[in-house]
């Protein structure tokens, strides 16, 4: 694939994911067992990882415009998600209640680290 399609694909995929992590409230919402921790007993730990992924989320958006010039955010973005996911499958995988989110937001997390990494442009030769 091209540099300038990848590029292309990044900043929809920027794009994408930034609006879904603003989504984060709605899913736990809908489908708990898979995006709610806790059995989604009181609104503060929803309310917080809401808040924590819509920043994230405006920062992708407004990464999208010039991804080059935003590849430590993009970096994090990948590292964090592969490292929040790990941390919960562990868990998801030692307590019987939280089993759902080993295909909700485990898996939604890998999917968004292997995209962004995929689709990061390679350092240019000197």
């Amino acid at each position: 694939m091209s540099v300038e399609t990848k590029n292309k694909y990044l900043k929809f995929a920027l794009i994408a994911f930034g609006v879904i992590f603003f989504m984060i409230y709605p899913l736990g919402k809908v489908w708990p067992a898979g995006w709610v921790w806790h059995g989604g007993e009181g609104q503060y730990y929803l309310q917080m990882i809401m808040g924590i992924y819509a920043v994230l989320g405006g920062f992708l958006i407004y990464a999208s415009r010039n991804p080059s010039e935003h590849n430590s955010l993009i970096w994090f973005t990948i590292i964090s998600s592969i490292v929040h996911a790990g941390i919960m499958a562990i868990q998801a995988l030692g307590d019987a209640h939280e089993t759902g989110h080993l295909v909700g937001d485990v898996p939604a997390l890998l999917l968004v680290a292997g995209v962004l990494w995929f689709l990061m442009p390679g350092k240019s030769k000197a």
